[in-house]
C-alpha cells in the first residue's frame, strides 16, 4: 500500500508540474489532517477565537498554488516537507500580523526547516486544553506557567520529536526525515521525551494523580 501511495503521489506531482491545479488540490487534501494537527499545536493560544486552523490552511493552500514551481527546483525533497514549510511560513505571517512583537515569529519558519524550535507555550496550552486542566482560572494559569517552564527545560530536539510524534502524530520515519536524523535516533529520543513528559506532568496539580 505504501508503494502504491508513493506511485500515486508521483503521478499527481507530474500533473502538478504540467499545471494541473486539481492535482495539487488532491495532494494538499491527502496531507490536510497532518497539516491541521501541525497548525493546531503551533497556533498561539492567544489567537483562539480569532484565527482557526482552517483559516491558516486555506491561506497556505493559496500560497502553495502560487509557489509550487519552487518545489520543482528541488524535487528530491519530500512534498509533505515542502508543504509543512509553506504552512509554517503562513503561520509565522499570522503570528506577525496578530501578535506583532509579542512572539518570536522566526521560530515557525525554522521549525519547518527541521530545526528543534517547538514553542513550549503551545505545548503547554495543548496539554492543558485536553480535559485534564485545573478547573479554576488562577490554578490553570499557575499550572500553565509551571508546565511551560518545565517543557523549556527539556532538550530542544527531544521536545521537537515529542511534538512531531505525540502531538502531530507523524510516523517515526517522517519525524526522522523532517529533523534530518536517523530513524533509530528519532525513536530513542521519542521514548526519552515521553518519559520526561510523564515526570513533568506528575509535578503539575491536576495531572499527577
Amino acid at each position: 500500500m505504501a508503494v502504491e501511495a508513493e506511485v500515486e503521489i508521483a503521478e499527481l506531482l507530474t500533473k502538478v508540474r504540467a499545471g494541473d491545479q486539481q492535482a495539487l488540490a488532491e495532494l494538499f487534501a491527502r496531507h490536510r489532517n497532518k497539516l491541521r494537527r501541525m497548525v493546531q499545536l503551533r497556533l498561539d493560544h492567544r489567537l483562539a477565537g480569532r484565527v482557526s486552523p482552517s483559516d491558516v490552511l486555506q491561506e497556505a493552500y493559496i500560497d502553495a498554488l502560487k509557489r509550487v514551481d519552487h518545489y520543482f527546483e528541488k524535487p528530491d525533497q519530500p512534498f509533505f516537507g515542502w508543504l509543512r514549510l509553506i504552512v509554517g511560513q503562513r503561520l509565522a505571517d499570522v503570528h506577525r500580523e496578530h501578535l506583532a512583537q509579542k512572539r518570536d515569529v522566526g521560530q515557525e519558519v525554522s521549525i519547518n526547516r527541521g530545526g528543534p524550535t517547538t514553542d513550549s507555550a503551545c505545548l503547554a496550552a495543548c496539554l492543558l486544553g485536553n480535559g485534564s486542566s485545573p478547573s479554576h482560572a488562577a490554578a490553570r494559569t499557575e499550572a500553565f506557567t509551571h508546565l511551560e517552564e518545565a517543557l523549556n527545560s527539556m532538550d530542544a530536539l527531544d521536545r521537537e520529536v515529542l511534538a512531531l510524534r505525540h502531538f502531530e502524530e507523524l510516523s517515526n520515519t517522517e519525524t526522522a526525515a523532517l529533523l534530518g536524523v536517523q530513524p533509530a535516533a528519532a525513536s530513542k529520543r521519542y521514548v526519552r521525551a515521553l518519559a520526561r513528559l510523564k515526570q513533568i506532568l506528575e509535578t503539575i496539580p491536576g495531572f499527577g494523580g
